[in-house]
């Protein structure tokens, strides 16, 4: 890939800087897609680092490009037996900004780890996709129908307690849009095959961050991660000819991210 910069940043690149220092040097309205997982509610450590939260939501606003895309992946803590609520709080924030909430998806995990609560356990995590204004790019994912053949017809709510009959019966077709629950396999050949990535504490899965990254971009858009930790999403962005450019403030994290980048740019060439 050719040599380009963003704002006073080069692209295809891992910054070692807080991220609101950072995306002070990205100009207005030129990032595609952010896809990221901040670290909320301290429900680990991060080597002590934490963020502001509204800053960062106003500056992610400001370098979204128009008709582009965050996805923004967080969960809550819980206390004395309660969850916090921040996730919802954080997803109002963002359309006081101005982001419109697209869509409110749920990262399930096909094997969590067993919790000990007084409720059922802890399966998902939500992922917000948030537009500025209408989303430039949807390259819907699909999926089998398991149906396929069948002539499905039915009814559907009307007005109160009122039904009306589907106008056609149509044949399901062999393929159809995936729904917004994606579930993913965690931890050690789940989340990804690079066995030394693990000293960071909360990766979310490649296969995550590929979905979304085919989902609202197309190659040689700029896919950013303001906590790039270690280095998936620019790892999967760069695996499927995006441009990507992140920040990452521990010193640790940055030396795995940059380990994975250059693991792949060997492949390549």
């Amino acid at each position: 890939m050719t040599k380009q910069l963003l704002g006073t940043l080069e692209l295809d690149r891992v910054y070692q800087m807080n991220c609101l220092n950072g995306m002070k040097l990205i100009s207005d309205n030129s990032v595609d897609l952010t896809v990221t997982s901040p670290p909320y509610d301290n429900l680990r450590k991060y080597n002590g680092y934490s963020f502001d939260f509204e800053s960062v939501a106003n500056e992610l606003y400001r370098i979204t490009r128009n008709g582009g895309i965050v996805v923004w992946v967080v969960n809550d803590s819980t206390v004395k037996g309660s969850e916090s609520g921040t996730s919802f709080k954080q997803a109002l924030f963002f359309k006081e900004v101005g982001f419109n909430l697209h869509d409110t998806m749920i990262y399930a995990k096909t094997n969590p780890m067993p919790l000990t609560h007084s409720r059922y356990e802890q399966q998902f995590e939500y992922m917000f996709v948030l537009a500025k204004g209408k989303p430039n790019t949807f390259n819907p994912l699909l999926k089998e129908n398991k149906d396929f053949g069948k002539i499905k017809g039915g009814t559907f709510r009307h007005t109160g307690e009122e039904t009306q009959a589907k106008h056609k019966k149509k044949e399901t077709k062999k393929e159809g849009y995936r729904n917004n629950i994606w579930f993913y396999s965690v931890g050690r050949g789940g989340t990804t095959n690079d066995k030394f990535a693990f000293k960071h504490p909360a990766m979310f899965p490649e296969r995550l961050a590929e979905d979304h990254i085919l989902s609202w971009s197309n190659e040689e858009d700029v896919v950013f991660d303001p906590f790039m930790g270690s280095g998936t999403t620019a790892k999967m962005a760069l695996l499927n000819n995006r441009r990507y450019i992140g920040f990452e403030i521990s010193e640790e994290y940055i030396e795995i991210a940059n380990k994975r980048l250059d693991n792949i740019e060997l492949q390549i060439t």
